[in-house]
């Protein structure tokens, strides 16, 4: 794993170990999937969808990840730079596939949703085609 994702990876797993940091629902891999989103935000991918430009970070964590650790680590994930878009997309799969290897199954729910959400944007990639409007407000509009 890139090592400067580890470290923000350790910081976090280290503030969270205090359970007085931790909120309601935390899980270790929330951890790993919010680092994940955060990543997946800064290389901005052209070929995502127009509703999934970005990728929210629940309140509950950035609340609780405290404001100097998290714009310590936004800052060392903003430092991870490719001037390439597949080299961004093919670094981001690779850190999915090392993080959900630290987990088990049941703990893979937000790992997963960020896996699925990845992959169908790798498959624009691969075939070279550009994103489509999806209206999801009305059904009867998809395509």
């Amino acid at each position: 794993m890139d090592s400067k994702v580890e470290k923000v990876l350790i910081s976090w797993h280290k503030h969270f170990s205090d359970e007085a940091n931790q909120y309601s629902e935390y899980e270790p891999s929330d951890i790993e999937y919010f680092v994940g989103c955060m990543l997946y935000n800064h290389f901005a991918f052209s070929k995502a969808h127009h509703n999934l430009k970005t990728m929210d970070l629940s309140y509950d964590f950035l609340s609780s990840c405290g404001d100097t650790l998290y714009e310590e680590n936004k800052a060392m994930i903003e430092s991870i730079v490719f001037e390439d878009e597949v080299e961004k997309l093919q670094f981001l799969q690779e850190y999915i596939q090392e993080a959900k290897a630290k987990y088990t199954k049941p703990e893979l729910y937000l790992l997963d949703r960020l896996d699925y959400h990845v992959s169908a944007m790798a498959e624009r990639y691969e075939k070279n085609v550009d994103v489509k409007h999806i209206d999801f407000a009305n059904p009867l509009l998809r395509k």
